[in-house]
């Protein structure tokens, strides 16, 4: 049985490792946040102390972190994953970064004989704790293949979109979409309620027409409750946004809905919402 390791203990990271250790695997963690390990081990997962340990230690290592600026500093600092890799070994990045973050990291792994393969996911909490996410990888499709049953714990779907780079570019386009969906919802309710209409009664039409969606049907409720919990930090989502809108201009693509959104969350980070949910844009709308 392969030995996985796992970096980055957020609100996604956890509950993936969780799931890989609740199946029987072997899983060494790492977290710049030791205490974030805590619920790993006591479930039978290995502590190492730094990434190039868990490299070390691991047949293929797992990364799920914040930013680009996160993935490289995992990959290149000092006591980062490329000090501990060998040949043949595998690094999956499933963290949302640019494609050229993406293909910096992969000629740094690839140049030492081991393996890369992007895979960012579609999903956030709810999806990550049970084992339902979409993993939208690119790379190496050998370590696809050996990392398969992984991610089939970990996800509902996986697909190989061939060279690195795709993944990153059809996530970002993915969320660019999420995040106007979001901006237009959270406006649409403050609408409702504003024109003295029952904002429930506009979910149950919105639930029962043609752009019923889960995300409408699962955050609506929680938005007009005042309910921010972190699920997709709204910090997170302007990031993705920021990128998006620089892949958009490196491909000559009009970005005007995009930017719309942009702004509407960058305005909410200005307001001290960065932390709460992405649908705390419903709060930075209305308050």
């Amino acid at each position: 049985m392969a030995r996985y390791g796992f970096l980055g203990l957020g609100i996604m990271g956890k509950a993936m490792a969780v799931n890989l250790v609740q199946a029987g695997h072997s899983v060494t963690v790492w977290n710049r946040n030791r205490e974030k390990c805590a619920l790993l081990l006591e479930l039978g997962a290995e502590a190492a102390a730094t990434p190039a340990d868990v490299a070390t230690r691991s047949d293929i290592t797992f990364a799920m972190v914040s930013d680009p600026a996160a993935s490289e500093a995992l990959c290149f600092a000092s006591d980062g994953v490329l000090e501990g890799l060998a040949p043949g070994r595998g690094y999956v990045d499933m963290s949302t970064i640019d494609e050229d973050t993406s293909r910096n990291i992969a000629t740094a792994v690839t140049d030492m004989g081991a393996r890369y393969l992007e895979a960012p996911v579609s999903g956030t909490k709810k999806p990550a704790e049970d084992g339902t996410l979409i993993f939208l990888t690119a790379g190496d499709r050998t370590l696809y293949d050996d990392a398969a049953p992984a991610l089939d714990i970990m996800g509902k779907k996986r697909l190989f979109l061939g060279e690195v780079g795709a993944g990153a570019r059809i996530k970002l386009t993915v969320n660019m979409i999420m995040g106007g969906m979001m901006a237009v919802f959270a406006e649409g309710l403050g609408l409702a309620r504003n024109a003295r209409l029952d904002p429930t009664e506009l979910l149950d039409v919105l639930a029962a027409g043609a752009v019923a969606n889960p995300m409408f049907a699962g955050k609506g409720p929680l938005m007009l409750e005042g309910r921010f919990d972190p699920a997709f930090p709204l910090k997170h989502l302007q990031k993705d946004l920021r990128l998006a809108k620089d892949l958009a201009g490196d491909y000559e693509q009009s970005f005007n809905s995009g930017q719309a959104a942009l702004d509407l969350y960058s305005e909410a980070l200005e307001k001290g919402l960065g932390d709460l949910d992405m649908c705390a844009l419903f709060k930075a709308l209305t308050d």
